[in-house]
């Protein structure tokens, strides 16, 4: 069975062609039934892998490609515990949005199209995690830009969501050519761009060597855009523009998590390069608060959930840094249970609100949507770290890890960790709590989404209910399941190997983490739901911090000051004075030049038989006497 694993890659593919290139065969749900069956077909292969794989792993050589010279590429994928994990979450979590989606994208016109792209945005995610070489893995990188750019911009009729889609893709290309960067300087340094020649050639490396430092930090640049990571974040928020679902695939189970799982590959080079954690520390814990306080001040549902996934990524980066790399990608298996049923919750009510958006203008759901309003209250409670749902486990596994070798950056991420209680039943309440503010005719048209949209959402909620029971902490006196399974594909820093936090401890941050949390409970409800005191749209503010905050502090205004204007200003010189005035006035002039000697040349074609019979006079003479000078 595992050598039929490249069969994980084909299906998602052999959905994009048939929906793609026969996508008039397929009416109404038929293109969504296909393209759900073939993620399907691609988890349970992904589950069988699972179950059968050895310890150490196994390369897969598919067929060469690319021989040029002495670089020689094969396409081969690596089947080991961390491409394992990765495919289940992007199948599983992928297969339940594609079911989701039936319900969700009914009666679009680009519904064939819709599920092309998401079939083809799981097979490069799949590419991207199975690649055995980083050129094979850039290619799934690559990939999946491209589709977030083709479903960030799905409904191309709107202009803004055109916007929002090149926005990503431009800023993606920003943080890959660090990352082409650093592969170029790994061929360069090894010879070799596989990673079963790299990374046992790593060590052969000192601690902190200029190379090694300059790789993971060029490595690290495409990840922080990729994964969304300060100052290369803002795309992500306008990524809201695409169908929800097309959100959830995004901060769920493929894009947003790519940067997280190229460090955790890369792990052999990273805990070479105590440096270069640091630094993915300290930049993992700014965004994670950054994106939090900006959570805090949004009202468009979405938004706040995008710049949750921001805050998320950082705790996991921060992770990344304090060399806890399985906590990291435990962190992702549980964060893509809860956020996709987030988001998909997200869609239920905006599918209800007849597309609006704004937390202030719904209210007192609960009772129209009471599956909605049961799961968004187990994501809700998940991501916010309330015992035991998944999020506990993961996030305060992440602040212990943390404790021991960055207690500043501890402090901090505690602080964004309450603040994520608070943004989180901030909404909880404003949509599902008080009275309705909506519309007469949206509330008329409140309803519970169909089954084959809530199904989904069931079973995301019992995985953030009970996913977190795979890393179970040490005081309770059992084997971290994921941990333990992780162990055997990573390598560790020496340092870190032996080091955990004490029993005394983890005590106290659940202890801890339990009275904070309730109070969050208490003070969100007292704030949004009890007393109905909902705090006025950003907008409104004159001035003050929470003004700035909703405003996003104008980093996208400050990018298009010292960035968009002047390349935008470049290209309007160039074109104006550059092309137009000097390309073109020169091509303008030798046309001209020619056209008068034309109209010069021409006199001589009258048509006037006397004036051809005295030019042939004319040059007899002439000849002759050029004849007799030169003789």
């Amino acid at each position: 069975m595992i050598q039929l694993a490249g069969l994980i890659l084909v299906f998602p593919l052999i959905g994009f062609l048939l929906i793609a290139l026969g996508k008039t065969y397929f009416k109404k749900t038929s293109a969504g039934i296909f393209a759900s069956m073939t993620i399907l077909a691609s988890f349970v292969f992904s589950v069988l892998v699972f179950f059968e794989l050895p310890e150490t792993g196994t390369t897969i050589h598919l067929f060469n490609w690319i021989q040029s010279g002495k670089l020689s590429i094969p396409f081969s994928i690596l089947v080991d515990r961390i491409s394992v994990i990765m495919i289940l979450i992007i199948t599983g979590v992928g297969f339940l949005i594609h079911v989701y989606s039936i319900g969700y994208m009914k009666g679009d016109a680009g519904y064939q199209r819709f599920f092309s792209y998401l079939n083809l945005f799981i097979f490069f995610m799949l590419l991207l995690v199975l690649g055995a070489d980083y050129i094979v893995l850039f290619a799934g990188w690559e990939g999946v830009g491209l589709c977030s750019y083709l479903l960030i911009g799905f409904w191309f009729k709107n202009d803004s969501f055109n916007k929002a889609a090149n926005k990503a893709f431009i800023m993606n290309r920003i943080g890959d050519l660090g990352f082409l960067l650093g592969i170029i300087l790994i061929y360069i340094t090894f010879g070799s761009t596989s990673f079963n020649v790299v990374f046992p050639a790593a060590n052969s490396q000192n601690i902190n060597e200029g190379v090694i430092v300059s790789i993971t930090l060029l490595l690290f640049i495409g990840a922080m855009g990729k994964s969304a990571q300060l100052p290369l974040y803002t795309w992500l928020p306008d990524a809201m523009a695409g169908p929800t679902p097309v959100s959830a695939l995004i901060h769920a189970a493929t894009m947003v998590t790519a940067g997280i799982y190229m460090v955790v590959r890369s792990n052999s080079l990273y805990s070479l390069a105590p440096f270069t954690l640091s630094v993915i520390a300290i930049i993992g814990t700014s965004t994670a608060i950054f994106a939090a306080i900006i959570a805090l001040f949004q009202t468009d549902i979405k938004k706040i959930l995008a710049y949750s996934t921001v805050s998320q990524l950082g705790y996991m980066f921060v992770a990344l840094g304090a060399g806890a790399y399985s906590t990291a990608l435990f962190h992702v298996t549980t964060h893509a249970f809860f956020k996709a049923l987030l988001f998909l919750a997200a869609g239920s009510v905006i599918h209800a609100m007849s597309g609006e958006q704004n937390i202030l203008k719904m209210g007192g759901l609960r009772k129209k949507l009471p599956v909605t309003f049961m799961v968004f209250l187990i994501g809700t409670l998940a991501i916010s770290g309330l015992p035991p749902f998944a999020g506990f486990f993961s996030k305060d596994e992440i602040l212990a890890k943390v404790w021991i070798q960055y207690p500043i950056l501890f402090i901090i991420l505690s602080a964004t960790s309450v603040m994520t209680a608070i943004y989180m039943f901030r909404v909880f309440f404003l949509t599902f709590y008080s009275s309705f503010r909506g519309t007469q005719k949206q509330e008329q048209h409140l309803h519970e989404s169909p089954r084959v949209m809530t199904t989904p959402l069931v079973i995301l909620a019992i995985l953030s209910l009970f996913g977190g029971f795979l890393g179970l902490p040490a005081i309770t006196g059992t084997t971290h399941l994921f941990d333990h399974y992780l162990r055997a594909s990573l390598t560790f820093p020496t340092s870190l190997l032996n080091l955990e936090p004490s029993h005394f401890f983890e005590w106290s941050l659940l202890y801890t983490s339990m009275i904070v949390l309730s109070l969050c409970i208490y003070y969100t409800h007292l704030r949004f739901a009890a007393k109905y005191n909902v705090i006025q749209s950003p907008d409104t503010h004159s001035a003050g911090f929470s003004h700035w905050a909703g405003k996003k502090f104008y980093i996208d205004e400050f990018y298009d000051w010292l960035i968009v204007k002047p390349i935008s200003m470049a290209g309007d010189f160039f074109y104006r004075i550059i092309d137009i005035k000097l390309i073109d006035g020169l091509v303008n002039s030798i046309g001209k030049g020619i056209k008068l000697s034309a109209g010069v040349f021409r006199l001589a074609q009258s048509g006037y038989v006397g004036f051809y019979i005295f030019a042939m006079v004319f040059g007899i003479i002439a000849i002759l006497l050029f004849n007799r000078i030169l003789n």
